[in-house]
């Protein structure tokens, strides 16, 4: 019988009900991955930070994120979704209270950087729905995951000061981020009780091997090895803005420390993606089992410029709207936060118009209008009226999380056993991206920054070209080596 692509989100039961259960992860997850910066202004007072530490303590909020996708990505697709979401949630409400309690700049600095790994809860749940949903689903129901869940941030930002006023105190803050680590704590349970990796019946396929991800050609291995470089330049980007040249947090001694460290981590990287796959130079793989490694990389990018634009622009929006319009803070604030309630909406439909339109053309078009609208805030002056901003901001932003689900809607169907590292990769590539955009940002005027931003769309928009539509099927070997084939059309 075919299968509607319709969603019923009214229901708590089968698939939907595991999609609902897996959203809220994720929304807890962002909830404690953002608890911080609403009450930065009064952690700043509680412990007479200047704006350079505070800075440090943003950027090291997101500097693990980066590689725990990936190990994340690894750990889903051994154990599963189950498991790591429950750990994760559990792990993390103990930093969380450890923040909390923080009595130095050192400890915020610390839990903070630890506080990175819950970053890639989201990675998990791309593999869970994707087990749970049909091709003709898994866009939409990938969509709302994203969408409601991202919306956890955004979440953070409008409760969290009110629950620290409610608490009352010097100490309001702290108590109010023991309470999301409180939340994520009970919920880890939950989740490990009500959720479950595969529908009755339904095989959760592994990879045959662990460590770094399969590809299935010489061409491909390269390409790999490739692809992995700008992550790490990345992180090396991080350390050259807390070394001695910018923020000072890390002398020369140990900012050449990491450069040696991510040279040493690539590397041994390297190797074990030589170790899984050296097999390709000695034999080829059946064409029943390949998949193509450009498909990955393509999604890459595609999120780069998507989530990677997003998470650059919420951090800046506020103080542009504030110097051009000539704002308070708080109207500042406000008028910024539409850009994150786009989510709600943006995301899910992005995931609908891949089910409903097709994988490739959607992207297409998502880049497409992302580019055009970047390319309109650049064009924003103080002579703007207000409102006209404002909806070019919205309207820039739908393109933006429409685009993310619509990648989200392509990264299943690529190959099954490898869903959470292949979601792992893209979800770094947009940290990837939020680092890149914000480090021009720090060189440039908003303006060009948004400009920035257009190009490496419309690059983005000419790789998109090159990618293949999924269709038909894919093979997946079962635990007793017979083979399963798995709809992707």
């Amino acid at each position: 019988m075919p299968v509607s692509n319709k969603l019923n989100l009214l229901s708590f039961s089968g698939n939907t009900r595991t999609l609902h259960l897996t959203w809220v992860a994720f929304f807890i997850s962002f909830f404690v991955w953002f608890n911080h910066a609403p009450l930065m202004a009064s952690i700043q007072e509680s412990f007479g930070l200047s704006m350079q530490e505070v800075k440090a303590l943003l950027i090291m909020n997101v500097a693990l994120t980066i590689p725990a996708r990936i190990i994340i990505g690894i750990l889903v697709d051994k154990y599963g979704p189950r498991i790591m979401y429950s750990s994760l949630l559990f792990i993390s409400s103990f930093i969380c209270f450890f923040f909390a309690l923080a009595d130095s700049y050192e400890m915020l600095m610390i839990s903070r950087f630890a506080l990175g790994f819950v970053g890639a809860g989201f990675v998990i749940g791309i593999r869970m729905i994707g087990e749970w949903f049909p091709a003709k689903q898994v866009g939409i129901a990938e969509g709302v995951y994203g969408g409601w869940g991202n919306f956890g941030s955004a979440a953070a930002a409008l409760s969290l000061p009110t629950i620290a006023l409610m608490y009352g105190g010097d100490d309001g803050w702290r108590y109010a981020v023991g309470t999301t680590g409180a939340i994520a704590l009970v919920y880890s349970f939950i989740y490990y009780k009500m959720a479950r990796n595969t529908p009755k019946g339904s095989t959760y396929f592994k990879p045959k091997k662990n460590g770094a991800m399969e590809i299935t050609s010489k061409g491909d291995f390269f390409f790999y090895l490739l692809m992995n470089i700008p992550m790490y330049a990345a992180l090396a980007v991080l350390a050259w803005k807390l070394g001695p040249s910018n923020l000072g947090i890390l002398d020369e001694f140990f900012t050449n420390i990491a450069y040696i460290t991510l040279l040493s981590l690539y590397a041994y990287q390297t190797a074990q993606v030589w170790r899984i796959n050296k097999h390709v130079f000695e034999e080829e793989v059946p064409e029943i089992h390949r998949y193509k490694f450009k498909q990955v990389a393509i999604l890459d990018l595609a999120y780069l410029v998507t989530f990677g634009s997003e998470l650059a622009v919420v951090s800046m929006l506020p103080l542009f709207f504030k110097d051009t319009f000539d704002l308070s803070l708080v109207q500042a604030g406000l008028l910024a936060s539409g850009y994150a309630f786009m989510n709600l909406v943006a995301r899910p439909s992005g995931g609908f118009f891949s089910d409903r339109f097709g994988r490739k053309k959607s992207l297409t078009i998502l880049i497409s209008g992302l580019a055009a609208g970047y390319f309109l805030l650049s064009n924003i002056t103080s002579e703007w009226p207000l409102f006209l901003a404002v909806a070019a901001t919205m309207a820039c932003s739908f393109f933006v999380q429409a685009g993310e689900g619509a990648v989200f809607a392509i990264v299943p169907l690529v190959k099954r056993r490898m869903t959470g590292q292949i979601a792992g990769m893209a979800g770094a590539y947009g940290n990837v991206g939020a680092v890149t955009f914000l480090t021009v940002f720090s060189f440039v005027e908003p303006s060009t920054f948004f400009l920035v931003i257009a190009a490496a769309a419309i690059a983005t928009l000419a790789a998109v070209q090159f990618l293949d539509e999924p269709k038909g099927q894919t093979a997946e070997i079962m635990p007793d080596g017979s083979v399963q084939m798995i709809d992707v059309g």
